[in-house]
């Protein structure tokens, strides 16, 4: 006698609603799949109002209310949950931390990791649900060991896997992403929620650093760190410049660097290295910032880490493309290789691996070596 397939479960998912169309589109497809659905607001500053006002932001009041009405009209319970504290700790004071010491962090990922996969999914285990649902354009495959895999979402375009690549093989396994998997513009999302008459469906996307009321990342660091004076100096050490701060540049920055003039060869120059220690930028030409390898601390790895060396693709920025590279962990350091140099590397990013369409892992950039030897101070 044959037996019949039966359907998946059901599951308790708890949909993280940060009051944008995504979330709310990811929401009501995760209910429409039969899902016992609840909506959840995050409630991430102490003081809301100093966040992002209007449509720019995730984390306003005006938002939690958007949020609050996508669940009604999904017809699913919502709460809001307030996770300041623990958002101050994990994200923003890590944040002004490094940048304080010369490095470059990324917020999306910490937060997605320390926040959205950790304290919420933490607590909603606890609680009993099964799966996290959020907005992001990326894909879980499930394998036939039962295995779950990270792998990009089928659109490029909108593809987010990057800010995703701190997941671990736990995390994955109750993670849920209902947009991933559908070739769909923005505007056939934005077309959806209109149809399901949510009224987030015009209501622009957010930009940005969400706890950057303003968005001068340079001036809400000058608050929490005081301004600084240094010099600005190129490759020879000559000074050929000033600063306020040196916690105010990036590896790789051109605009606002406040030089009083240009190279011998009339050609822009740009930030190759900052030093806390003596509060000193070095600035020099962009042919200086090739990078040809890496080695990248604090691995984490969306399923079972890696062995020996490997050839991989690598992503370096939320929305840069991919290089070819050889990677090897050896003592819990990522040494990478890169086959073409890539420019703008700075410590404190983040690298993800790819093999073809899937996560690998990710780690924090530490260190890098140059094609050519451009600081001589």
């Amino acid at each position: 006698m044959t037996q019949t397939p039966q359907p998946p479960r059901p599951l308790r998912v708890l949909a993280a609603m940060s009051g944008g169309v995504d979330s709310a589109v990811a929401a009501a497809r995760a209910a429409e799949a039969g899902h016992d659905v609840t909506g959840v607001h995050l409630a991430l500053s102490a003081n809301p109002q100093s966040f992002r006002t209007g449509a720019r932001g995730c984390c306003t009041i005006e938002d939690s209310r958007d949020a609050r009405r996508a669940a009604d009209v999904i017809g699913i319970p919502f709460y809001v949950w307030d996770l300041a504290e623990r958002f101050r700790e994990d994200v923003v004071d890590d944040f002004v931390a490094e940048y304080e010491a010369g490095r470059t962090p990324n917020p999306c990922l910490r937060c997605n990791e320390k926040i959205k996969f950790a304290a919420l999914l933490d607590k909603a285990l606890a609680l009993g649900f099964d799966a996290v649902c959020t907005g992001h354009y990326a894909t879980v495959v499930t394998g036939a060991d039962g295995a779950r895999e990270l792998h990009r979402a089928s659109d490029m375009a909108k593809d987010q896997s990057y800010v995703l690549g701190v997941l671990d093989e736990r995390q994955l396994a109750h993670a849920m992403f209902p947009l991933g998997d559908t070739l769909t513009t923005k505007e056939e999302i934005r077309a959806e929620a209109e149809r399901r008459g949510l009224a987030v469906a015009k209501k622009p996307d957010s930009h940005d650093i969400c706890f950057i009321a303003d968005g001068d990342t340079q001036g809400f660091l000058a608050k929490r760190l005081g301004k600084a004076e240094g010099d600005i100096v190129d490759e020879t050490g000559a000074k050929v410049g000033s600063h306020d701060g040196a916690f105010g540049f990036t590896i790789g920055q051109r605009k606002g660097l406040r030089i009083g003039h240009p190279a011998a060869d009339g050609k822009p120059r740009y930030v190759l290295d900052i030093s806390p220690v003596d509060n000193t930028v070095t600035v020099g030409p962009a042919a200086a910032l090739d990078v040809t390898t890496l080695t990248a601390i604090k691995p984490r790895w969306c399923g079972t880490a890696p062995t020996g060396p490997a050839e991989y693709t690598a992503q370096l920025r939320a929305h840069g493309g991919e290089t070819p590279a050889t990677a090897e962990l050896t003592d819990g350091t990522l040494r990478v290789t890169f086959a073409e140099p890539v420019r703008g590397v700075a410590p404190g990013q983040a690298i993800v691996l790819y093999d073809g369409t899937r996560v690998v892992g990710s780690a924090t950039i530490a260190t890098t070596e140059r094609r050519t030897a451009a600081l001589t101070g």
